[in-house]
């Protein structure tokens, strides 16, 4: 697809440019289509297996050049104004951005076609910005990560260091103390969590607002403590890292350490629902072992509780026990048809695991094997291609996590 055509002017602040409202000009394509701007995953069709058989002796590719092809796919077959809007963090123009925002943290020289990373950050930002009239406010049924107006606060309180978009993302947390909003990661509490996280490492020198962010956090952190156990989404005990307990856990540990030695029994409890082909159950009671995915199985448990094992001493043998077991199954059952990503596909299952078997299941997420699978009829392609939790945005992100030998965690998740 060509990227020659107009030029876009993006108002979005970058922290390293040191200017507020700076004009942007960025490359957009005129050609290709929108993808489909819903999150939900279709089924699996009856004729595809949910995975393939992992026979083939070990590979490796080379991650710096796998990441840049999955970037140069995303500025080309979704550039920015193809990027429908809507979806937070999780997919849609803000998950996009982020994913450049946090690049250009790590790759701050990296180019794309002469531009910087924080300007393609600045575009798909912009994208979002043109339609936020038609995003819904936050509500106890949407706000999460997954909720647009309190990821664009977020991104834009860290880039432009503004403080007053910080209080006005603190002044969400009255929506979190209704008694009907969720405790989850995708659409609840657990999300906000993340958020307030985020902010807070862009103001560590500022007393005032980090004091009002962890004001915050302990507010909603107490609200979700208080809940009724077990905590449940849409009537049912989730287990997984999106929508149940071990996602629950991790954000408020990670956001505060203090409440671990709180949560060490219903981490224990929790760890005791492992299958004994290493999996995990999607939700309570148990039923059948079927997904090994980040939302839902094995793998979004592993990534959760190795990023959130020292904070719980008593239970770092059992820990490592659970996961050994457990990267057994992901080795076995993770190689998914679903299309690489790291909700639901082989990249977020990669980063379970370690060493050669993470750099093997990379080797299954490049362009030429994605079109490989499709060609073959084995492979459910995304309905949000080019997001950060459902397409090539998650896989750039996996890249660069080879690339630069960084802790195996789910941008948006658990990487703050």
């Amino acid at each position: 697809m060509p990227k020659s055509a107009p030029t876009l002017p993006v108002r979005f602040p970058t922290r390293d440019l040191n200017q507020l409202d700076s004009i942007y000009s960025i490359i957009m394509s005129e050609d290709g289509a929108p993808p489909a701007d819903s999150a939900t995953q279709a089924a699996p069709s009856p004729s595809i297996p949910r995975y393939f058989r992992n026979d083939a002796p070990l590979a490796r590719r080379d991650p710096h050049k796998q990441l840049l092809a999955s970037l140069d796919r995303l500025i080309t077959d979704y550039p920015p104004h193809h990027v429908p809007p809507g979806g937070g963090l999780y997919y849609g123009p803000i998950s996009v951005a982020y994913l450049f925002y946090a690049l250009h943290n790590i790759y701050p020289d990296l180019k794309l076609d002469d531009y910087p990373l924080n300007t393609w950050s600045a575009a798909y930002i912009e994208q979002a910005q043109a339609h936020i009239k038609e995003f819904p406010p936050p509500s106890p049924k949407k706000c999460g990560i997954s909720n647009d107006i309190m990821s664009l606060l977020a991104l834009y309180a860290v880039t432009a260091q503004d403080p007053d978009t910080v209080k006005e993302l603190c002044d969400h947390a009255a929506v979190m103390l209704e008694d009907e909003t969720s405790n989850e990661w995708l659409y609840g509490r657990a999300g906000y969590l993340y958020l307030l996280r985020l902010v807070r490492g862009a103001f560590a020198h500022n007393k005032d607002v980090t004091e009002l962010i962890e004001d915050t956090a302990d507010e909603v952190i107490e609200n979700i403590m208080q809940s009724p156990r077990p905590w449940k989404w849409h009537g049912k005990a989730y287990v997984g890292a999106v929508h149940g307990a071990i996602g629950i856990i991790t954000q408020i540990v990670l956001t505060d350490p203090s409440w671990a030695s709180k949560l060490e029994a219903e981490l224990g409890a929790l760890l005791s629902y492992q299958y004994e082909s290493g999996n995990f159950p999607s939700s309570l009671p148990p039923g059948r072992d079927k997904l090994v995915e980040v939302c839902h199985g094995a793998p979004g448990v592993v990534n959760s509780i190795l990023s959130i094992r020292k904070y719980f001493p008593g239970l770092q043998d059992r820990i490592d026990r659970v996961v050994a077991k457990a990267r057994e199954c992901i080795w076995e059952r993770g190689l998914l048809t679903k299309e690489p990503c790291l909700c639901h596909g082989i990249t977020g299952n990669a980063l379970a695991l370690d060493g050669k078997q993470f750099e093997h299941f990379l080797t299954y997420t490049t362009g030429h094997e994605i079109k490989s699978m499709a060609k073959d009829g084995m492979l459910e392609k995304s309905e949000d291609p080019s997001s950060l939790w459902c397409g090539e945005a998650g896989r750039a992100w996996a890249w660069a996590v080879a690339d630069k030998d960084l802790p195996k965690t789910l941008l948006g998740y658990n990487d703050i």
